[in-house]
């Protein structure tokens, strides 16, 4: 038998039951992708995300109860506050590898931690008609990222009033929809739905705000912006445009520390 701790993180929040979920397993060697994925599964959370000590830094996956996703933004600031806390990081930089993304970093400043991701590359599309089905309107703006569709909206009120169809959402081939606003006390807001990878809607997308801070950047001639997600759970970060980079900062809080057996 072999036992794996296990910590559960509430990501950009400062309290329990807000932010988002995430679990974090610090590993020995890598486990088969089978296990991982079936952990990942048993979690039942948005993601999972399993590191490895490499040289100085650590390799980092992240799995959703369905698939291993290529980035995720809540879950590696949750595998940064647990190597923080409970495995004492000797830096206040940790540099996280990702096979499917690169190098990642998370530094601490008191209680706040800051990523720091590649900023995504997104074009001008049509939007897909189920996706206007879905919403029960048209955006004012669609785009295509790497592996999402950003939708404009007008106002924070349309945000908050989606209620969409996550069988047309699921119909269309992306790892998910964000949908996104001027904020009423930010600069922006925005919701994010991915039935595609076994989440209906993900309460705070770190990795989806590599899509909106260079998009509300430009929208709004700042660098540097307040933004929230306006899920039940809800989450405050705080986004930086740097260009082929962005910087996204908030906290964590844990909620459980366990132990696998399997």
């Amino acid at each position: 038998m072999t036992k794996i701790k296990l910590y559960q993180i509430d990501a950009f929040t400062n309290k329990v039951f807000g932010g988002n979920p995430a679990a974090v397993c610090v590993l020995d060697a890598w486990l088969e992708d089978k296990v991982m994925q079936q952990i990942g599964a048993e979690n039942n959370l948005a993601e999972t995300a399993f590191v490895v000590k490499s040289g100085d830094g650590y390799e980092i996956r992240w799995f959703t109860p369905t698939v291993e996703v290529d980035l995720c933004g809540h879950a590696t600031l949750a595998a940064a506050y647990v190597l923080f806390k409970y495995y004492q990081h000797p830096t206040a930089v940790i540099k996280l590898h990702s096979p499917r993304s690169g190098l990642l970093t998370v530094e601490k400043h008191e209680d706040a931690l800051t990523l720091n991701f590649p900023t995504d590359i997104y074009e001008p599309v049509e939007t897909p008609e189920p996706l206007i089905k879905a919403f029960g309107k048209s955006p004012l703006e669609t785009y295509k990222g790497k592996t999402d569709y950003l939708l404009i909206f007008s106002s924070q009120e349309e945000i908050l009033a989606f209620n969409p169809d996550l069988n047309l959402v699921n119909s269309v081939d992306a790892r998910g929809i964000i949908v996104s606003a001027p904020g009423n006390d930010v600069d922006f807001v925005s919701r994010f739905f991915c039935p595609q990878v076994g989440i209906t809607e993900d309460p705070v997308t770190g990795s989806a705000h590599t899509t909106l801070t260079p998009y509300w950047s430009k929208k709004s001639g700042k660098t540097i912006m307040s933004a929230k997600q306006l899920s039940a759970r809800q989450g405050n970060l705080t986004c930086e445009y740097l260009g082929d980079r962005v910087k996204i900062t908030g906290q964590a809080v844990t909620y459980l520390t366990g132990e696998i057996e399997i």
